[in-house]
């Protein structure tokens, strides 16, 4: 059944009223082939199906549209923190939701079954920006950055990448000089940075003197920091992408990380936020194999439906299998957080084989929807272009193979 929206919509930035057209009511079904949810508390249901329904309600309605034209669904952002995709797992008494990491992961899946870029826009606020706040922070720090973060008052994002540094992040050139009374001096640049367009607050990377990485909160205001936008992505392309440009911004010492130093820093917020897309990917997957799926029972080709074939019937067997176990994996390592047993290594394995896993089988999606998949009409197109994105940020495939080569076999080769 397909129900069409038509609706106005008047773009505060631009000033310019125009009419969309919303995508296809959301019927997802989710697969769940050896009954995880039997796994899974009454709450971590009611977390996930609360997700899930606001991804129906207010996501799958108007995605394509702001797909299409490349821009930031912004209003989202406030909603998802009135759900509390924000730091889920942060204290309570900082605005966060005192969460476990299964509960985390399913509103990731959620997300990103919607869209990627949703998803990476809580995984951003959530892990990479309430996350060091939180663990390498001041109270002061906590208490004045935290709530505002959590409600969605303001986005955050994370700086780290750079021009001509990305998967060697310790060598990276931005840099801090001590000024001599409360400020630093703050140079240098940071790019593919996702929220940068809209976010108040940046937590930043960055060399002092002595080559020692410390970590920051840069606010928007202080001068010489601006956050040009990155245009032109043919992925996530409803999530704003931009720069973090420092030209001999103040800082003051206040806004420095006390308890970290070093790289170990910015890699324990990623180790976080990896674990996060391990789930997300896995809820692309789901989109596209409900997709193929239900297209498979109603094109007709040859005088019956194309599901009844049995290729058609291999691509939806392999997509299943492979969801059912990335589900298995990411409970079990969801349960190896919750403990404080998981390993780095462990949360780049979860990460690669979502990412694997997603983009095979939205590959394949899209060839059993034929001419139709590369069309808005239906979501697999979309999630294969953003796929594109996950399976590089955050450290890409290559990557997490070597991490798992280096920790199966003792030998770094990465030198």
């Amino acid at each position: 059944m397909v129900c069409f929206i038509f609706a106005n919509r008047l773009s505060d930035r631009a000033g310019i009223k125009f009419i969309y057209m919303a995508a296809k009511t959301d019927l997802f079904q989710s697969p769940d082939y050896f009954n995880v949810d039997d796994l899974l508390t009454e709450e971590q249901k009611m977390i996930r199906d609360t997700v899930r329904n606001y991804v129906k309600k207010e996501i799958s309605p108007i995605i394509e549209d702001y797909a299409q034209r490349a821009e930031f669904p912004e209003h989202i952002v406030k909603q998802m923190g009135d759900i509390g995709c924000f730091g889920p797992t942060v204290p309570e008494q900082y605005g966060g939701g005192g969460l476990d990491y299964i509960s985390y992961g399913l509103m990731m899946q959620e997300l990103e079954r919607g869209d990627s870029g949703v998803r990476s826009t809580a995984s951003v606020q959530g892990s990479l920006v309430m996350y060091p706040i939180y663990a390498y922070g001041s109270e002061e720090q906590r208490m004045k950055y935290l709530p505002k973060l959590a409600s969605g008052e303001w986005l955050g994002c994370f700086g780290l990448t750079e021009p001509n540094h990305g998967s060697d992040p310790s060598s990276m050139l931005t840099n801090i000089r001590d000024n001599g009374d409360d400020y630093v001096i703050l140079n240098g640049a940071k790019m593919w940075i996702s929220n940068a367009p809209f976010s108040q607050v940046a937590v930043v990377w960055a060399k002092d003197e002595a080559g020692i990485i410390r970590g920051m909160v840069v606010e928007r205001g202080m001068e010489g920091f601006s956050t040009p936008t990155t245009h032109g992505k043919w992925s996530l392309r409803a999530s704003a992408t931009g720069e973090l440009v420092f030209d001999n911004v103040k800082v003051p010492k206040a806004n420095i990380f006390p308890n970290v130093q070093g790289l170990k820093g910015p890699l324990g917020c990623l180790t976080k936020a990896r674990y996060g897309i391990a789930w997300g990917a896995v809820g692309a997957a789901m989109d596209c194999y409900h997709t193929a799926l239900e297209y498979s029972k109603e094109r007709i080709q040859f005088g019956k439906p194309i599901g009844a074939f049995q290729l058609q019937q291999k691509k939806l067997a392999e997509m299943v299998t492979e969801i059912t176990k990335a589900q298995l994996l990411n409970w079990r390592l969801g349960v190896l957080m919750d403990e404080g047993k998981a390993t780095p290594q462990q949360v780049s394995m979860a990460k690669r084989n979502a990412c694997e896993i997603a983009t095979q089988i939205c590959r394949d999606a899209r060839q059993m929807l034929g001419g139709m998949g590369i069309t808005g009409e239906y979501p697999v197109m979309r999630h294969m272009m953003n796929l594109e994105s996950v399976i590089t940020y955050e450290g890409t495939h290559d990557i997490h193979l070597l991490i798992t080569g280096m920790d199966v076999t003792g030998f770094n080769a990465f030198k």
